[in-house]
């Protein structure tokens, strides 16, 4: 009994100082001590064992503490559960109002994979959407993916050579002419792609933000151009609309609702 009485007490400690550098917080251990109320030896105690854990990180120059890597890793991963269950619902939501397939992608180096997907009852499907690549520069996906991204980003994360194929021909062929498509989406909120990954098909796609403001991930829309490009406008704002409601699950800003035709 004593001994679970001290972890008890111990976990206790360590979340308390856990909460104490919530928000990005980085403190000396006489503060952390001060906010926790506890002796400054027990508190250096335990914020070596939450650093040997990588729970918290302390600086070598200032000798301060803050969040570690794999709390983070850790937020990422409930982040990411909390999306895949989520998703599916809200993709199902856009399917009844556009009557067009809808995806939810993630950003994997320079191409964007579809992680959950939803079609119509009536729709025809040869291949399934989940678990396919494609490129994240001709994509409205990818023009959401990379939304945050400036010119040195994007030179960085796609090698000119490889990254514009000229087999995409209507897409960016250029880091300067797929910064002018991210500015675009930027001032639309939403990213559009018209023929530029294949011939007859067009896109919309909103970014998801988690709580931090990062995008961690696309809701997107496609369809072949003969009957939805007069819808865009209205598939853009639905679109968005359903990736804000995906933020909000993840502790982001309220969300917008999507609205029935």
């Amino acid at each position: 009994m004593h001994m679970c009485a001290e972890t008890a007490t111990s976990l206790k400690r360590g979340l308390a100082i856990l909460l104490a550098l919530e928000g990005g917080a980085e403190l000396g251990v006489s503060r952390v001590a001060e906010i926790v109320g506890r002796e400054k030896s027990q508190v250096s105690r335990t914020l070596k064992v939450l650093a040997d854990h990588g729970l918290v990180e302390r600086d070598p120059e200032t000798l301060a503490y803050r969040l570690g890597w794999r709390l983070f890793t850790l937020a990422a991963a409930a982040g990411e559960q909390r999306l895949a269950s989520a998703a599916p619902r809200l993709l199902r939501e856009l399917v009844r109002i556009l009557e067009e397939s809808a995806h939810l992608s993630v950003l994997r180096g320079a191409d964007v994979l579809t992680v959950v997907s939803e079609s119509p009852p009536q729709a025809v499907q040869a291949v399934s959407w989940v678990g396919r690549v494609v490129p994240a520069v001709c994509t409205s996906a990818g023009y959401a993916l990379l939304i945050d991204h400036d010119r040195q980003d994007l030179a960085h994360l796609l090698p000119p050579v490889e990254a514009f194929p000229r087999q995409h021909p209507r897409g960016p062929q250029s880091v300067e002419e797929l910064c002018e498509r991210l500015v675009d989406a930027r001032l639309r909120g939403y990213a559009l792609a018209d023929e530029e990954f294949e011939p007859g098909l067009v896109a919309v796609a909103a970014p998801v933000r988690d709580s931090r403001g990062r995008v961690v991930a696309a809701v997107n829309v496609s369809a072949p151009k003969f009957r939805f490009a007069a819808r865009l406008e209205e598939a853009g704002e639905q679109v968005r609309a359903a990736a804000d409601e995906l933020a909000h699950v993840l502790g982001s800003e309220p969300a917008r609702a999507l609205s029935s035709p």
